[in-house]
């Protein structure tokens, strides 16, 4: 059995999305809620950059650790298995041959499937993780780089709401800064639909309702709190 090297471009878009998805809402919700209590735009500035940068660190921060949890479990459900075949290995054996008869195969050809894979330790655990546990190990492998993409993510996500009160007025700002937001929202939602197998209309506008009614609740809070 050849060992494939696997893409992690599934990874990585996800990192991308989760961050600048992330930035962009609550960034929005900071601003928004800062505009409607002050209506200063230097503040509104301030404000949205403070959160930005807050945010930015934050969120890879939260990927790096995250990662390193996720490693450390993988790693320690791999030698649990690893155990599991050299003290149990008949049991493990009829755990390849339950796999594999879900998936469909019998008689002959199962039996030569369980033999192939069992003839060899490391392509055995591989499968028992990979199959009977659902955990890639790329997935786990790179912190520092899910850190990064997180968090660049999120600063780019940041910035978008926040661009448009460095050349408007807060109230023109608050509207294209919807505008923007909203649109990058439901693109967001359209590619994590291209992603996986949902429909990408539907999955784009759910990701903009959602965004846009958490950024709304900053701007409420801070439309009440401005007029106490």
């Amino acid at each position: 059995m050849q060992e494939h090297n696997h893409d992690n471009s599934g990874a990585n878009l996800k990192d991308i999305i989760l961050g600048g998805q992330d930035g962009l809402v609550n960034v929005l919700g900071v601003i928004l809620g800062v505009a409607a209590a002050t209506y200063e735009t230097r503040i509104v500035i301030v404000a949205g950059l403070a959160a930005t940068f807050a945010e930015s660190i934050s969120m890879a921060a939260v990927a790096y650790t995250s990662t390193k949890t996720s490693l450390s479990y993988y790693l320690s459900q791999t030698k649990k298995e690893e155990k599991e075949i050299k003290e149990l290995p008949k049991l493990e054996k009829k755990e390849i041959y339950d796999i594999y008869y879900k998936k469909g195969f019998r008689g002959k050809l199962l039996n030569q499937i369980v033999k192939k894979i069992t003839s060899n330790k490391k392509i055995w655990l591989e499968t028992m993780i990979s199959e009977e546990l659902g955990m890639l190990p790329n997935e786990y492998k790179n912190a520092k780089k899910s850190s990064f993409i997180v968090g660049i993510s999120a600063l780019i996500g940041s910035i978008i709401p926040l661009i448009p009160f460095f050349f408007l007025d807060v109230g023109l700002g608050i509207i294209i800064s919807l505008i923007l937001s909203s649109l990058a929202l439901f693109i967001t939602g359209m590619i994590k639909a291209r992603l996986t197998v949902g429909n990408k209309l539907k999955s784009g506008l759910e990701l903009l309702v959602i965004g846009i009614l958490s950024a709304l609740t900053g701007y409420l809070i801070g439309y009440f709190v401005g007029n106490i």
